[in-house]
């Protein structure tokens, strides 16, 4: 169990990186563009008449802090579908736009409740926030999270789900946005009533880190270090960052939450004259850190490595050395001998706990984007000047911090003979990384391969020969390099009722649950063999083979009326090569004389496609066939098209025709008749069925108090018409079981 709560941990913490990846970038735009347009250093620096107002400079300028600070007002959607990004297995945009919408569904539903409770008005101060535009609760980057988090599991739970045939459009990945728009209206009516809780929660825990002092800092400054093995340090220091655990504060009229929110909203202010350190504290103590300790750690392990390996060893520890100083990036140093000498990683967390304190006393007002290198504090510490940070003092504690870890390194590893980079006669000189350590203590999983896929790879020429992969309602789409190492006979063999080709586009066609299958294909196409199958005549031969017995011989037949009046004609004469070839099944093709489609027996409605263009039909004799009306009149979205059935719709109405007697009966979603009506018959007696809508459509518009019907057999049109020739209607009968009506 505890693994099982460290793995998910640790998932959720490289999830995280993927939203904090544009800080960066952001917090450059913003860092430039809010440092110069600020009125204040612009004086302190005489860049007034280059830089000021109205200039040139200045609105270029202007648009960088605009196209920073967007982003950071933004940051919960943001971490809304990059954790679901993060988070999902496979079919990761589909996650992603599962995510957007459900924020907005659950913010929106929230917006609601906020209504229909007396507004705003009636909600405690600060406990409100504009989100997207939709006044919400104030949840910052949890809000994202929440959703983030959410989706994801629904995704990895749904996105290859099989829903009965019926309803087997919506299966798969679509499935997800609209299983994750129902879970989050209900999750925004809950968290209307939880989250004003949980900010009371979040308020009181802030309060007592605030209130620790410089004990707290160091507390703090610790477990991010020694989470860094784990993958969990972004679980730690995010809420710090983002959330009102690092403390809430009024800037330039509005409330900000979160201490690296409130040092932005701080910099885009140019009537502030010094940054918050109750905030920077849980920032700052990175930059002597990553600066400078790290480096003299790099030296002390380039001064201890045997002679004849230290040119190797120097470039290594040389470029790890330089990314930590320049972009705060670690991971090479300290893995390194984290994974060599953990006595060593110990210290390090020690002295970097002591690094954030230090800096907490000194009162360093200098924040950042991810990251604690020279970047950052150029930006964000010497460019805003020192009055403003105290960044001098990153300078005097770094340059210690420089000293002790070049000497305390070099002591321990020499004397407790630590097997830091270049001791090691037996071992490759290297870095490690995460990967390594990751891979030290789990190995590498190997995919099962899944036995479908495999087939549908060999049969489109292999992994080498598929350049796309892509599904429609029906079909799978992929694109391949050379057509002529397509083997159609084996695709058939998989399943698929036919293949088609369109210049270097194959077509397999597997029916309304194709989204599963795409899915698992991309699954088993990532670890696949990079090669190409030659088909050969033998799997042609041996799936011929198959397709012959599995025909065997023809043991009944039926015959069924045509669902529309007009001209008969083969299948294969149909403009369309899927239908033409049979590919959907067996059936035929009538080009229809006027716009009426009817039940072509008594049976039931299994399905309208959404687009109306198709009717999917069961006969009592258990016959399944799909009406479909014209060539890519999906194209049309319904337009033309006027449904007189719904799905479920059964039943005719039967009459039974004696001597002097008709009989009337009708079961269905209209309702019930069993009437007899006294008539004048001619010639033999006769049971015939029709569809009430269409026989009573007839009779509504005959006012007449006498008609004359003429039925021939039950499998003939019946004429109705008057003596005088006024009128005469066509009906078509449809097949019924008497025994069930």
């Amino acid at each position: 169990m505890k693994d099982k709560i460290f793995g998910v941990l640790q998932r959720v913490g490289r999830s995280f990186m993927l939203p904090i990846a544009i800080l960066p970038v952001a917090g450059l735009l913003l860092g430039v563009g809010g440092s110069f347009t600020n009125e204040t250093m612009l004086q302190a620096y005489g860049l007034m008449d280059l830089m000021g107002p109205g200039t040139f400079l200045n609105a270029i300028l202007g648009v960088m802090s605009q196209a920073g600070d967007i982003v950071f007002a933004n940051l919960p959607i943001i971490f809304a579908m990059g954790v679901a990004i993060g988070m999902a297995k496979k079919e990761k945009e589909v996650a992603a736009l599962a995510a957007a919408i459900a924020f907005f569904i659950m913010h929106a539903s929230i917006s609601a409740m906020i209504t229909s409770h007396g507004g705003t008005d009636a909600m405690l101060s600060g406990a409100t926030a504009s989100v997207c535009g939709i006044t919400s609760l104030q949840m910052g980057v949890f809000g994202g999270i929440i959703v983030g988090l959410g989706v994801a599991a629904l995704h990895n739970k749904f996105y290859k789900i099989e829903l009965p045939q019926v309803l087997s459009f919506f299966g798969g990945t679509r499935f997800v946005p609209i299983i994750s728009g129902l879970t989050y209206t209900l999750v925004g009516i809950a968290m209307f009533y939880v989250w004003p809780i949980v900010q009371q929660g979040i308020y009181a825990v802030g309060g007592v880190v605030m209130e620790s002092g410089y004990a707290g800092t160091w507390v703090y400054g610790l477990m991010e270090r020694a989470l860094i093995p784990f993958g969990l340090h972004h679980v730690f220091y995010l809420p710090f960052w983002q959330t009102a655990l690092g403390g809430t504060m009024e800037v330039a009229g509005r409330m900000v939450e979160g201490a690296q929110n409130i040092f932005f909203a701080q910099l885009a202010d140019p009537t502030v004259t010094q940054f918050a350190v109750s905030a920077t504290r849980f920032m700052s103590g990175k930059f002597p850190l990553m600066i400078f300790g790290l480096p003299g750690a790099a030296l002390a392990m380039y001064k201890c490595a045997k002679p004849e390996k230290k040119k190797l060893v120097a470039g290594l520890l040389l470029s790890a050395a330089v990314t930590s100083m320049l972009t705060g990036i670690t991971e090479p140093i300290e893995f390194t001998f984290l994974f060599v000498a953990p006595l060593l990683y110990v210290i390090h967390c020690v002295f970097a706990g002591a690094a954030y304190m230090l800096m907490h006393i000194f009162e360093v007002g200098v924040g950042m984007t991810f990251s604690g290198g020279l970047i950052d504090m150029f930006l964000f510490g010497i460019l805003q000047g020192n009055a403003k940070t105290n960044w001098i003092w990153i300078v005097i504690v770094g340059i210690g911090y420089f000293v002790v870890y070049y000497f305390l390194f070099s002591f321990l590893i020499k004397k407790l003979d630590l097997q830091t980079p270049g001791r090691d006669d037996n071992e490759e000189v290297k870095l490690y990384t995460r990967s390594d350590v990751n891979a030290k203590k789990a190995g590498e999983a190997v995919a099962a391969e899944d036995e479908l896929s495999e087939a549908i790879c060999c049969g489109l020429g292999g992994k080498k020969n598929i350049s796309d992969v892509d599904c429609c309602a029906t079909r799978l789409r992929c694109t391949v390099h050379k057509t002529e190492l397509v083997n159609d006979a084996a695709l058939k063999a998989t399943g698929a009722s036919g293949v088609v080709h369109k210049g270097n586009g194959v077509q397999i066609i597997y029916g309304p649950h194709v989204t599963v299958i795409k899915s698992n294909l991309e699954d088993y196409l990532e670890h696949a063999p990079n090669e190409e199958y030659i088909s050969t005549q033998e799997t042609d031969n041996t799936v011929e083979e198959t397709v012959a017995v599995s025909e065997g011989k023809i043991i009944d037949s039926i015959i069924i009326s045509s669902p529309v009046n007009g001209t008969a004609a083969d299948l294969s004469e149909t403009p369309d090569e899927a239908f033409a070839g049979r590919m959907m099944g067996d059936g035929a093709m009538v080009i229809p004389e006027d716009g009426m489609v009817f039940a072509p027996e008594n049976g039931e409605v299994c399905f309208i496609f959404n687009t109306k263009h198709a009717i999917g039909f069961q006969t009592e004799s258990r016959v399944t066939m799909l009406l479909h009306i014209g060539i890519d009149t999906v194209k049309l979205d319904g337009k033309g098209f006027e449904p007189l059935v719904k799905e479920g719709d059964k039943k005719p109405i039967i009459m039974n025709i004696m001597d002097g007697s008709m009989e009337l009966k009708i079961n269905s979603f209209i309702g019930s008749m069993n009437e007899d009506i006294d008539i004048t018959k001619e010639g033999k007696d006769i049971m015939i069925g029709f569809n009430p809508k269409f026989f009573i459509d007839a009779l509504r518009v005959i006012d007449e108090e006498e008609v004359t019907l003429y039925m021939v057999n039950p499998k003939a049109p019946c004429f109705i018409k008057d003596d005088e020739g006024k009128f005469i209607y066509l009906i078509l009968p449809v097949n019924f079981n008497a025994a069930t009506n």
